[in-house]
């Protein structure tokens, strides 16, 4: 895949792994990030080249609808999407948790639902492009949940499982479906469960990123990801247990 001269959608764009996309390819490429907050994308667009921002939340359906149409109005050569905007994973226990519907549902529609709106409006778009990609960010607990986060890690188990089946029937097209994994990383995002201590750099995630759809890696696990999935494949029960406590 080539990383250069190409047109990229970065929803959740402002900060964190999503902003570090953007930083790592902004130079060669046109940018366009999302995201909810506009003083926030404001300063995002301040510190990087060919970037420019569009306010909308991708949960909102009256915003996606809003963003595709300036997309297709504005930036007609548009050929990747990264859909990184998540929901933040509440910690709490199945057993003791009153509101567990709630949460599900919230992280559910804006990790997994609205990914499949997104493609499914930009996806006539992408078609047209002579070489395009889907990138679904992912995680680490999609392999194997964590113990802290059940509807977070279910949602990103279901994002695993859709992006397979897009691979394969997007095959014969022109686009590409890549799948990145991070571990738990040091943001914002992930401070509740010691990303801010304990998780890598969020520049590492995006070197990674710009690495993997160079080689046409599909499939990028970053970090400690990888040796989980090993572990995974050789023992379930051991690669779940180990995430018990360390969660992306």
């Amino acid at each position: 895949m080539n990383t250069t001269n190409n047109t990229i959608l970065i929803t959740g764009g402002s900060a964190g792994i999503g902003f570090e996309f953007a930083k790592a390819l902004s130079a060669n490429n046109k940018i366009i990030i999302t995201g909810r907050n506009e003083a926030r994308l404001k300063a995002a667009v301040a510190k990087l080249p060919n970037t420019t921002a569009i306010v909308g939340d991708v949960a909102n359906e009256k915003d996606v609808e809003n963003l595709v149409a300036i997309l297709k109005q504005d930036h007609k050569d548009l050929n990747i999407v990264i859909n990184n905007a998540g929901k933040s994973a509440p910690v709490y226990h199945l057993g003791t948790e009153t509101d567990a519907f709630t949460k599900a549902s919230e992280e559910m529609l804006t990790n997994y639902l609205s990914v499949i709106r997104l493609n499914e409006r930009l996806l006539p778009l992408l078609k047209k492009q002579k070489e395009a990609a889907i990138v679904n960010v992912s995680s680490i607990v999609a392999i194997a949940p964590g113990g802290r986060l059940p509807s977070y890690s279910a949602s990103k188990a279901a994002l695993h499982s859709y992006t397979i089946t897009l691979r394969q029937h997007l095959a014969n097209t022109s686009v590409k479906v890549f799948e990145i994994y991070p571990p738990l990383v040091a943001t914002e995002f992930s401070a509740e469960i010691g990303g801010l201590t304990n998780g890598i750099a969020p520049s590492v995630v995006a070197n990674d990123l710009v690495k993997g759809l160079e080689e046409n890696n599909f499939d990028i696990r970053v970090g400690q990801t990888a040796d989980v999935y090993k572990l995974y494949l050789s023992n379930p029960a051991q690669a779940i247990a180990a995430l018990s406590g360390a969660e992306a």
